[in-house]
């Protein structure tokens, strides 16, 4: 809860993270260009499309959809949504990412072929960017897990009934459980933390005290990174977002 002395949430407005995402245009097998196939498991995503054109190619229990991407479109999917984002012509993205912190906290599990989602340390294998490898190696690295995530995602999308994306949810689960116990105190720090500041000063407001409004600020910051290596193209990312 929110002490007394508490009268606002430092973070970005309701604890989101942001970041400016250049989509991939690497070619796939299949002659599409973009990113790399993934779910969230407790974060919601939305896309505010700033320049270029393309597709994000999505997967649920309700079936495949391909939703068009173009400048002034905000599209947005719920934990569970397998997204494939597709670079048509320069498809540059402001990535808005629920409860900030979690995803760079590894809430997100690539569509890899089951052999690969047995256990943490064979996922993270064939995964894990190497951070101080030369930038050539980092793309090629990038590059190849894309693919092999496509080719589980292919199995996934062309599969007939819903047995196999189950067991896709129920590995991705598997995979993420030792790292609960962070997620949930990241949560603490940041959206329930928003939420209960917010609350804080209804409360306050409700009682005739506006004391907390003298406690303004404004914030601004540049990338502390970028041009980074994501799952679905290079990362501008931003250090009030986690």
């Amino acid at each position: 809860m929110v002490s007394a002395e508490t009268t606002g949430f430092p973070g970005l407005p309701g604890a989101v993270a942001v970041s400016r995402l250049r989509v991939y245009d690497w070619p796939a097998v299949d002659g599409a260009r973009g990113g790399t196939p993934h779910l969230h498991l407790t974060c919601s995503e939305a896309y505010v499309v700033t320049g270029g054109r393309g597709s994000v190619q999505t997967l649920t229990a309700s079936g495949y959809e391909v939703t068009s991407l173009a400048p002034g479109t905000v599209a947005w999917f719920t934990p569970g949504t397998i997204h494939r984002l597709v670079n048509e012509r320069d498809l540059r993205i402001t990535v808005l990412m629920q409860n900030g912190g979690l995803p760079e906290a590894g809430d997100a599990v690539m569509t890899l072929p089951p052999e690969y989602l047995t256990d943490p340390g064979t996922y993270a294998a064939a995964t894990v960017v190497p951070a101080d490898a030369p930038e050539e190696e980092q793309a090629r690295f990038a590059r190849a897990r894309r693919d092999l995530a496509l080719e589980g995602y292919r199995a996934l999308r062309d599969a007939e009934g819903p047995a196999p994306l189950a067991a896709f949810h129920r590995a991705a689960a598997n995979l993420v459980r030792p790292r609960l116990a962070e997620w949930r105190e990241r949560w603490r720090r940041g959206a329930e933390a928003a939420a209960a500041a917010t609350g804080d000063q209804l409360d306050r407001l409700e009682r005739g005290d506006a004391s907390h409004l003298t406690a303004a600020v404004v914030r601004a910051e540049q990338p502390f990174a970028r041009g980074r290596f994501g799952m679905c193209g290079r990362l501008d990312v931003y250090e009030a977002a986690d």
